[in-house]
């Protein structure tokens, strides 16, 4: 079997494997939008992306089943497989995801079944539910030459609802009979663990949110033991959940630790609005790396905007009995990638995390985490440095070290003197100051040497060198290793023409079916590249070589955006943006002061947003280009039983305005050779080439 698992990491051709996953949900998203996405995704890093199977979606009414459009499963599935990513299925039937029901019909709520429980009524409509979906999807799993390895079952089963003990367990087992006897013939079923969740025996996957806007108390959020390295994998909560490990049906230690739901994002909720930020997610992914993690997940890394229901608003609200209210249309709150395809800190932040997992993963598989006794356990401590190291048997591998920790103010930790446990080597002194978080290598082994040790953090491999960015490097002569500043490795991208590139680059670079482009929002582009590119690309210059890597610069035809606002009502107001089909999308960045701002095309609601920073995003494009938008707000009263990081500037106590917008022109900008065409040699996971040959042709 191709894919598979130990009881310490997964594996793929019987070699350890650490993926990088991305939750997109393909409903919420136009098919025609969707490559852009996948790509895009793939660009910050990811290998297998995951998604939802919304059954309200597909089935809002019994028996007409709606397959079209956005929500053509089969098409999804082909884009993924196009685009040369793996997929995950999680196929419910509960998901919660946000969405009314939890992904239920109303028509299953009101039937004569108990949903989510052993009732035949209920697991009959499951099984033909499961079958419709094998019907979408037949021909296209892995074992058929398509993209799905995986399948997820329910969400939180026992802990967000169902059973518990051995009753849940049998739930889960039969739930995963079903699939199976479907057709769903995968090489990998999960079932999420975190918080005693039972699983049936199914590979369970953990999840972590750094903050918990569905939770009912409006207080800030306590210190949490996921912000500690630790060897605990069920842990018991997140957010503001920070008691003990719960009751658990699962064995742990047969399992590798699989951080499959990493939340990248935060789906506020009216009543508590926690704004999520890069570092955030960033920091906590480095403490699960040093924990013993061998996958990062992040969801949503994808945001997205919901359907139209047919009968009703297809939103989770309190109204149908869900926990929480959510934005109507709006299903995006900080991922990494925004509803639009709009490029957030957190991408960036991730991409760095995930390059260190496609080149360095199947070496930090083979390294299981050890835990110094001076390592604080107390998620409350705020008097020492929080670290680990991971180690292969030779006794080389990383010290991974945390010091941000969201809303705690950390000191900054000079000369710090830490001893490689089992070794008695004592690492050079370091200072780690507050607000860092990353790990440096010790006796690594690289192209022409070693190094010793690097007060800097492993990016990427290009070729055979070894990309590192921090303060500094000690390595033995002839080691092959290039030192950049971390400013410069949120810029950093790979590409592969007749080789592997390190592009430096201030706007995103984007891989698609026709060769590599710049999605350019600023007048002028600026390309600095490792090794120097083989030909400059066409409308570049070239600046020669700063730091070893080539300059290349490109000047763009540009004309400042610019948007009109009319204010047409008490609450209301026109916005018409100007010029708006001279580039290939045009993003409105929407900056009020309100509860809540929803936006109009022709009448018709399209994006709704609850107010946390006081901006958020509307593409154009999607939308035709229109020449005019109104936004509607609702006022927001210091009274409101709302928890917000902070309030925003008000008078009287209330407040609802309207306070500007900016516009991004965005530009694809190919970077493109003439006649040279290059044949790619990118690797697929280190295991050959899914491009044949490596070298150049002129066409």
């Amino acid at each position: 079997m191709k894919f598979g698992y130990t009881k310490d990491y997964l594996t793929r051709r019987n070699r350890p494997w650490f993926p990088v996953v991305g939750e997109v949900h393909y409903s919420r998203i136009p098919a025609s939008e969707w490559e852009d996405a996948l790509y895009k995704m793939m660009m910050g890093g990811v290998c297998v992306a995951s998604c939802d199977v919304i059954w309200i979606h597909h089935e809002e009414v019994r028996g007409e089943w709606d397959f079209r459009g956005r929500k053509d499963l089969r098409r999804f599935v082909q884009t993924c497989k196009a685009c040369g990513l793996k997929l995950f299925l999680r196929i419910g039937p509960w998901c919660h995801g946000g969405v009314r029901n939890g992904g239920f019909p109303d028509w299953l709520l009101n039937g004569n079944c108990i949903p989510r429980t052993n009732d035949e009524g209920y697991l009959a409509q499951v099984a033909r539910y499961y079958r419709m979906l094998f019907c979408q999807v037949e021909g296209l799993l892995h074992k058929d030459g398509g993209p799905i390895i995986g399948v997820r079952i329910e969400n939180e089963y026992g802990h967000g609802g169902g059973l518990r003990g051995q009753e849940g367990e049998r739930h889960m087992q039969t739930l995963a009979w079903l699939a199976r006897d479907a057709g769903f013939d995968v090489p990998l079923f999960t079932a999420p663990g975190w918080c005693g969740a039972v699983t049936g025996g199914l590979l369970p996957v953990m999840g972590d949110y750094r903050e918990a806007p569905w939770d009912a108390e409006m207080t800030e959020s306590r210190h949490s033991i996921n912000d500690v390295f630790m060897p605990l994998r069920n842990f018991p909560g997140s957010g503001l959940n920070n008691g003990k490990e719960e009751e658990r049906t699962l064995d742990a230690e047969r399992f590798p630790f699989l951080m499959a739901e990493m939340g990248s994002e935060l789906q506020v909720t009216r009543h508590r609005r926690p704004v999520a930020t890069g570092k955030d997610t960033a920091a906590r992914s480095v403490v699960k790396l040093g924990s013993g993690a061998n996958l990062l997940g992040y969801s949503l890394y994808h945001g997205g905007v919901n359907p139209s229901g047919k009968h009703t608003a297809l939103q989770e609200c309190r109204e149908t009995g869900d926990p929480d209210d959510v934005p109507v249309w709006s299903s995006d709150s900080g991922a990494p990638l925004g509803a639009y395809g709009q490029y957030r800190s957190a991408y960036h932040e991730l991409r760095m995390l995930a390059l260190f997992a496609t080149d360095f993963g199947e070496e930090l598989c083979r390294m299981p985490p050890v835990f110094s006794p001076d390592n604080p356990q107390d998620p409350g401590d705020n008097t020492r440095l929080r670290y680990s190291f991971r180690m292969n048997s030779a006794g080389a591998g990383y010290v991974f070290f945390c010091n941000y920790v969201r809303h705690m103010v950390r000191p900054d930790f000079r000369d710090v003197r830490l001893v490689v446990p089992g070794t008695g080597k004592v690492l050079p002194p370091l200072f780690i100051p507050a607000g860092t978080f990353g790990f440096y290598p010790f006796d690594m082994p690289v192209e022409g040497g070693v190094i010793r040790f690097a007060q800097a953090t492993p990016l990427c491999r290009v070729g055979q060198t070894t990309v590192l960015y921090g303060e500094s490097v000690d390595a033995t002569p002839g080691a092959q290793a290039l030192l950049i500043t971390r400013e410069e490795a949120l810029q950093a991208y790979k590409i592969t023409l007749d080789r592997e590139y390190l592009v430096l680059s201030g706007n995103p670079v984007l891989e698609g079916p026709g060769g590599y482009r710049i999605l350019a929002s600023t007048p002028e582009l600026s390309l600095r590249v490792y090794p120097p590119l083989p030909k400059v690309p066409e409308g570049f210059t070239y600046r020669g070589v700063k730091k070893g890597f080539a300059c290349y610069h490109k000047v763009l035809p540009f004309r400042q955006p610019a948007c009109a606002i009319h204010r047409i009502g008490e609450r209301r107001y026109r916005l018409c943006p100007a010029d708006n089909q001279e580039a290939d999308d045009y993003h409105l960045y929407i900056r009020y002061r309100a509860d809540r701002a929803t936006v109009y095309i022709h009448g018709k609601p399209v994006m709704d947003d609850f107010w946390t920073d006081g901006e958020f995003c509307v593409g154009l494009k999607r939308h035709g280009f229109p020449t005019a938008l109104e936004v509607e707000l609702e006022p927001l009263s210091q009274s409101a039983p709302v928890d917000l990081d902070q309030w925003p500037a008000m008078d009287g106590g209330c407040v609802c305005a309207l306070d500007g917008v900016g516009v991004e022109r965005i530009l694809q900008v190919p970077l493109s050779f003439g006649e040279t065409r290059f044949i790619c040699c990118r690797r697929d996971d280190h295991d050959g080439c899914i491009c044949a040959g490596d070298s150049e042709k002129t066409l």
